[in-house]
């Protein structure tokens, strides 16, 4: 299996508020740079769509060392979801998992892409410099996504 590390970060000015997502792949000697963003957004969706967007860009299952700052998607994806899961998508306060659709989006490409992923947490602006690169590019797509208006 080809063995990709990715780094992902989400932003968000205002929480809601306009919001980017970015996403650095690197295999061997090549790199890819994803960023993207929404008008109306949370940090949440920003952190699980930077997530969703670096998964889906795998062309084939790859072994993954993926890094990401946001204990919410990291705990959801490895401890939370398949409880939620089980109650229909509901939390153990029996209320609406938020979020959901990235959440079964995020399930899909984890469990049906055939990829194996290894998931790290990192501490965010910490100098951790693949972290440094996906906040830049998360930040990135804030401009672009008020440019949509």
């Amino acid at each position: 299996m080809t063995e990709v590390e990715i780094y992902t970060d989400g932003a968000c000015k205002g929480n809601p508020g306009p919001g980017g997502w970015g996403a650095w792949l690197r295999c061997g000697d090549h790199e890819r740079e994803l960023f993207g963003g929404e008008l109306e957004t949370t940090n949440n969706r920003m952190e699980l769509t930077a997530v969703i967007e670096a998964l889906a860009a795998l062309k084939r299952p790859c072994r993954v060392a993926l890094h990401l700052d946001s204990e919410y998607v990291r705990k959801g994806i490895t401890e939370w979801i398949a409880q939620w899961k089980a109650r229909g998508w509901r939390t153990a306060a029996k209320q609406p998992v938020k979020n959901v659709e990235l959440w079964r989006r995020l399930d899909e490409l984890v469990s049906g892409a055939g990829h194996r992923i290894a998931w790290h947490w990192v501490k965010g602006h910490s100098g951790d410099p693949g972290n440094e690169r996906a906040d830049a590019l998360a930040n990135r797509g804030v401009p672009q996504a008020r440019g949509r208006r």
